[in-house]
C-alpha cells in the first residue's frame, strides 16, 4: 500500500516581512511607472520651451519679426531701453559665406516692398535680410509704438550692416511725447504756420538717423509719395520736406525719393507710372490714393535695391 509523504505544516511568515515585501512591490510599480511615462514624455511632448527657437546660421532668407500677424509689441506699452552697449561693428566684405546683414523697418509700407525686395537681394547671394514692421507706426506717435527704445533693443540684437527704414504714411499729425503729452499739438499745414512742427519732427527725424547710420552701418531711408488727396498731400510735403533736409545735413545717409518716382511728369499725383522692368506703365496705388499696390511696391523696392547693390559693391561686394 502507498502511502503519502507527510507534509510538513506550512509555517506562516511573520507580519513584518508580509509588510516589507508589499513596500518593495510598491517601489517597483511605481518606478515602472515612471520609467513609461518618461519614455512616452520624451517621444510626444516636443520642445521644453516651444516660445524660444533655436538659433540658425544666417541665410538669404526674410526673417520677418513684425507685422499685422505677429505685432512687435502691444500698442498699449512701449518696449523699455536696452542698455546693452554695442562695439562698431568692422565693415567687412559681403560674400555668401559672410553676407552683409540687411536690416528693414518701419511702417506697413516696409511689409510692402520687403518681400521683393528680400527677392532681389537673394540674387546677390551675399544678403540676409530682416524685416521689422508695425502698422500705423511712426515717429508722431511714440506713445502708441516708440520706435527710439525699439531701435535700441533691436539693433544690438541684429547687429546690421545696412538699414532701410521708412515712415510718413501716419506721421502728417501732431506730435505727442512718449507720456502722451502733447510736443506740438497741430498738424503741418494746418494754417497756423509749421515751424514748430518741423523743429520737432526734425528733431526725431535727425536722431533716429543718428542711431540707425552709426557705428559703421549704412542708412537707406525711404521716403514717402504724394497723396490724390490735396489736403493730405499739402501735409506730407511738409513732412517730405523735414526728411529731405535732415539727410541732406547727413552725407552718408542714403535718401529714396519716393514722391519723385511716383510723381507725373508735372510734379503731381500720378496712379500710372512707368516700370522700369519692361516699360509700360502701370496703375501702382491702392484704391486708397496714398499708399503703393504690389506693382508699385516691387518698383519702389527696385530703387532700393539698387542703393544696396551700390553698398555692396563698395564694402568689395564681388556683383
Amino acid at each position: 500500500m502507498y502511502l503519502a509523504p507527510v507534509q510538513p505544516p506550512r509555517q506562516r511568515l511573520p507580519q513584518r516581512v508580509y509588510s516589507a515585501r508589499r513596500a518593495i512591490a510598491g517601489i517597483v510599480i511605481v518606478a515602472v511607472l515612471f520609467l513609461v511615462y518618461s519614455i512616452v514624455t520624451a517621444v510626444f511632448a516636443g520642445p521644453s520651451s516651444p516660445t524660444e527657437a533655436a538659433p540658425t546660421a544666417p541665410s538669404t532668407s526674410l526673417v520677418v519679426s513684425g507685422g499685422p500677424a505677429a505685432p512687435l509689441t502691444s500698442s498699449s506699452t512701449s518696449p523699455s531701453t536696452s542698455t546693452t552697449e554695442l562695439k562698431p561693428k568692422e565693415k567687412s566684405v559681403p560674400t555668401a559665406a559672410n553676407p552683409a546683414v540687411l536690416y528693414v523697418a518701419g511702417d506697413s509700407d516696409a511689409g510692402t516692398f520687403a518681400p521683393y525686395l528680400d527677392k532681389l537681394m537673394k540674387q546677390t547671394g551675399m544678403v540676409s535680410a530682416t524685416l521689422d514692421y508695425k502698422v500705423s507706426s511712426g515717429l508722431s506717435r511714440p506713445d502708441f509704438f516708440d520706435w527710439p527704445s525699439y531701435f535700441a533693443q533691436r539693433i544690438p540684437a541684429v547687429n546690421p550692416d545696412i538699414v532701410v527704414v521708412t515712415f510718413g504714411g501716419n506721421d502728417a499729425q501732431g506730435l505727442r511725447n512718449p507720456d502722451k503729452t502733447w510736443a506740438v499739438q497741430h498738424a503741418p499745414a494746418s494754417g497756423g504756420g509749421d515751424a514748430d512742427w518741423k523743429a520737432e519732427y526734425g528733431k526725431r527725424v535727425g536722431a533716429a538717423m543718428d542711431y540707425l547710420g552709426g557705428d559703421n552701418r549704412t542708412l537707406i531711408w525711404v521716403g514717402i509719395p504724394n497723396d490724390d488727396n490735396p489736403d493730405n498731400t499739402a501735409r506730407l510735403q511738409v513732412q517730405n520736406e523735414v526728411v529731405m533736409d535732415e539727410a541732406a545735413k547727413r552725407p552718408k545717409v542714403v535718401f529714396i525719393d519716393t514722391w519723385k518716382r511716383f510723381s507725373g511728369l508735372s510734379g503731381g499725383f500720378a496712379s500710372d507710372v512707368q516700370d522700369p522692368r519692361d516699360g509700360v506703365f502701370k496703375p501702382v496705388r491702392r484704391d486708397d490714393g496714398f499708399h503703393l499696390n504690389t506693382t508699385g511696391a516691387e518698383i519702389l523696392a527696385l530703387d532700393i535695391a539698387e542703393a544696396i547693390r551700390t553698398e555692396l559693391r563698395a564694402r568689395g561686394g564681388a556683383l
